[in-house]
């Protein structure tokens, strides 16, 4: 436990430093892209019927003429990117709720795949959009990947988190869930572990039915996390957060999904077989985020899209991408980063990442590696570094850590917002 609390701390405090953008007078643009390279694109729809209390995402409430309007300057951007020399080879996109219109979600994804030779598209929805006529031809149009907001089957924590309403009880997702086996070549299943009422009798039937009842492809087990901007709000509906049951949680978790036959694709995703996963960024080191509130990773810098959706309109129809401010991070910080995001799949290829850092990896990152392997978190197999079960654990922390502090980013860029109105005036006047 003092490990546990003492890994966290570090990495927010590390978030703090690295996770902030410098004042900015203009607005940047994405770099120009290495022809040589095929990136992820990712794709944000903010829209959303139900705000549930414990999410820091950038999500706004849903209305149908603001969406169709939304949907048309994506598509926009996706053709000023495309233009700009930028060439994808897996689309992810995500929210919000993707699914809000599926007509529109449809048009976008066609766009993407004439500009694009896509391998794979991912795609998040919530249960009560399995129902919609539209969901059912995003298979048609080469949806691979289907990824379905569920939380939990509870009823009493369906309604804490105020999701019981809207997408309806754990019996009902369970039948609409149930429908789906088969549609998409992979079904992922999101669930959250440590809510604060949660008990351990209710994870076990989860995971029951999870095995058992839907026979789910891939499940995806985040633990609770909470920004600064979500934290009262999931407090009064929810209750407070105890993390002293997340390791023996997330214990129980992986006892249960593994004897049940699945893998572990990285600390927190299982899968039946191999396939897609939602932790797109480590998969792809670099990737061009897209829509109002999208991060990009290029190059070595970080680039965030404006918050605004009025300031988004705006830049989208004068031409330009609506990136809205810039970090370049250090050697020292990019390794680190790849660092976190390699070894959350469970091992790292050492001549790799010596051959991405010039053979600096290794020479620069020696005291986290050396205090890495002295708690028992890593070990050296062949030519890799492999997470031990301890380490599993321990970069569930960081990992939740680090989303932690990517979500007090979006609070600092909602805060942006009034400064955006300034920098970026120009855009979309009349010329």
């Amino acid at each position: 436990m003092i490990l546990d609390a003492l890994t966290s701390a570090i990495v927010r405090r590390r978030n703090r430093q690295v996770l902030k953008f410098p004042p900015s007078h203009e607005q940047p643009r994405l770099p120009q892209p290495d022809p040589e390279v095929n990136y992820l694109l990712y794709l944000h729809v903010p829209y959303c019927v139900v705000l549930c209390p414990f999410c820091s995402f950038h999500r706004v409430r849903f209305k149908p003429d603001k969406g169709a309007e939304y949907f048309a300057c994506l598509r926009r951007e996706i053709e000023i990117v495309t233009d700009a020399g930028y060439r994808f080879d897996e689309l992810y996109v995500g929210g919000g709720t993707p699914t809000v219109m599926p007509q529109e979600l449809t048009l976008t994804v066609n766009l993407v795949r004439r500009l694009h030779a896509l391998n794979a598209v991912s795609v998040e929805t919530n249960p009560d959009d399995l129902e919609k006529e539209g969901v059912q031809h995003l298979r048609d149009v080469g949806v691979n990947r289907l990824s379905v907001g569920v939380q939990s089957f509870d009823d009493d924590l369906l309604r804490e988190m105020e999701r019981f309403e809207k997408y309806g009880s754990g019996a009902e997702i369970i039948r609409r869930l149930r429908r789906q086996r088969g549609t998409f070549d992979t079904l992922n299943i999101d669930m959250i572990f440590n809510l604060p009422h949660q008990t351990e009798a209710s994870l076990r039937r989860d995971l029951d039915i999870l095995v058992e009842e839907i026979g789910a492809d891939q499940v995806s087990y985040y633990p609770l996390m909470a920004a600064s901007s979500t934290r009262e709000m999931m407090r009064r509906s929810m209750g407070r957060v105890n993390h002293a049951n997340e390791r023996r949680y997330y214990g129980i978790i992986v006892e249960r999904l593994l004897r049940a036959g699945y893998t572990r694709n990285s600390a927190w995703c299982f899968a039946r077989q191999a396939g897609l996963f939602d932790e797109y960024i480590v998969d792809h080191e670099q990737y061009v985020g897209l829509g109002s509130g999208a991060f990009s990773y290029l190059g070595g810098s970080v680039y965030a899209s404006t918050f605004s959706l009025n300031h988004y309109v705006r830049l989208v129809a004068a031409g330009v991408t609506a990136t809205a401010q810039h970090r370049s991070m250090s050697a020292k910080d990019q390794m680190r980063y790849y660092l976190l995001m390699q070894l959350f799949t469970g091992s790292l290829d050492v001549s790799a990442a010596e051959d991405r850092f010039a053979g600096r990896f290794r020479r620069t990152l020696w005291f986290e590696l050396m205090a890495l392997r002295l708690i028992g978190a890593l070990r050296d197999e062949d030519a890799y570094l492999v997470l031990t079960e301890r380490g599993y654990y321990l970069w569930v922390t960081m990992m939740r850590e680090f989303f932690t502090g990517v979500g007090s980013l979006r609070d600092d860029m909602r805060h942006h917002i009034s400064e955006e109105s300034t920098v970026l005036a120009d855009f979309g006047k009349p010329q």
